[in-house]
């Protein structure tokens, strides 16, 4: 997430997309989720989250934690919510309220006017990331939520705590903690943070059909058995790519990796599965771009790298004129969501991060810097970030 905004009584976050380079889906688990092993980075595309304690005539009475429930419920009833930009269903299912709720309850015997509930907060959320589009915007609004949630509270979080509350709201919840590039395990709870991409960082064309791709039926695709023809092959670029962004990856490396990067999403015959017609519409553009296309996460956003952003938007005006001229397939309702962005760096590290090392967690899963709400010291017991069927499938 990017660095808090400073606006008198309006505590502003940045709500960053995120790209899968990487998608290796390992093994079906026990609790009827995905294994997975990705490399996600976050791109300069972000939505923006805004949070301010909500005037409200008359609060609900707050008594603490012992009294009942309803009182977490009257009070989240006076949350609220405006949204602009791209049109969003469901406002009162929206995940940047869900997040403020679940915040609430798990600082309520904490924060610094405990008893008493933490009180309503009006939220505004402007989207410019496509809905489920493989971008994780909503994931990243729900962190965002979070962390300005605790910001405008004056309250704090161990990042055992914020991870189990970011695991229940979705999958690539915890990825957006991060704060940059990471490997993802587990079915999303495990973090393990990367360093950035060395020398200029690569630019990124996203292109989205407007058509909606469930990704619960894509992992049901995929569970049936519709799967890539060499099945480990994701998984040994993935892990590969994960070593040596670990070790030190120039930008300008990643860029000739682009052909095998754009290949490695075992969800690609999955995606096709569910929505044919972008098997076609993706050949078209690779054919208009003379470049490698990938896909992020479970679809439908094609990406295709650049050394430049520059170079970027130059692809992005090809692609805009050729949907004008009918070049590529039309899917979807509307033309496809064309944008060019950046592969967005790690902000620099507070001291508290400086003081804070892989080795200091147990679990070998650190997430060094998780918002500036979200403490990295006293770790409490691991937890394994399961949540059963609390939490929601996401849009990976």
């Amino acid at each position: 997430m990017a660095e808090p905004g400073h606006e008198p009584d309006r505590i502003v976050r940045e709500a960053p997309a995120k790209l899968n380079l990487t998608l290796a889906v390992i093994r079906r688990r026990a609790d009827g989720y995905h294994a997975l092993h990705s490399v996600m980075v976050p791109l300069s595309l972000a939505d923006t989250v805004t949070v301010s304690l909500a005037r409200v005539s008359a609060a609900p009475s707050q008594k603490g934690l012992g009294d009942s429930t309803a009182e977490f419920d009257s009070t989240a009833r006076l949350d609220s919510l405006a949204i602009s930009g791209f049109e969003v269903a469901g406002v009162g299912q929206n995940l940047v309220l869900r997040a403020i709720v679940r915040a609430r309850a798990a600082v309520s015997e904490t924060w610094p006017s405990a008893p008493a509930l933490p009180p309503p907060l009006a939220a505004e959320l402007v989207k410019r990331i496509p809905i489920a589009s493989g971008l994780g915007g909503g994931s990243s609004d729900a962190a965002s939520a979070l962390d300005a949630a605790l910001e405008a509270w004056d309250a704090t979080l161990s990042i055992d705590r914020a991870l189990a509350l970011a695991m229940a709201l979705g999958s690539d919840v915890p990825f957006f903690l991060a704060s940059g590039a990471a490997r993802i395990s587990g079915r999303g709870e495990f973090v393990d943070p990367l360093p950035d991409l060395k020398g200029r960082q690569p630019a990124v064309l996203l292109v989205t059909p407007r058509v909606a791709v469930s990704t619960r039926e894509v992992f049901e695709a995929f569970s049936r058995g519709v799967r890539p023809i060499h099945p480990e092959a994701a998984q040994d670029v993935s892990e590969r790519l994960a070593a040596d962004m670990a070790a030190g990856l120039r930008g300008v490396a990643l860029l000739g990796r682009a052909a095998e990067l754009a290949t490695s999403n075992d969800l690609l015959p999955a995606s096709v599965a569910v929505v044919p017609t972008l098997l076609p519409f993706r050949i078209a553009l690779a054919r208009l771009l003379a470049l490698p296309v990938g896909q992020s996460g479970s679809g439908p956003t094609c990406w295709t790298l650049y050394s430049s952003l520059t170079a970027a938007r130059k692809a992005a005006r090809v692609v805009e004129k050729a949907i004008q001229a009918g070049m590529l397939p039309d899917i979807g309702h509307g033309p496809p969501f064309v944008v060019a962005t950046t592969i967005l760096t790690r902000p620099a590290a507070s001291p508290a991060d400086r003081a804070t090392s892989p080795a200091d967690d147990n679990r070998g899963h650190r997430v060094p810097r998780g918002g500036d709400n979200v403490a990295v010291s006293e770790p409490e017991s691991p937890t394994n970030g399961s949540v059963g069927e609390s939490a929601e499938q996401d849009e990976r």
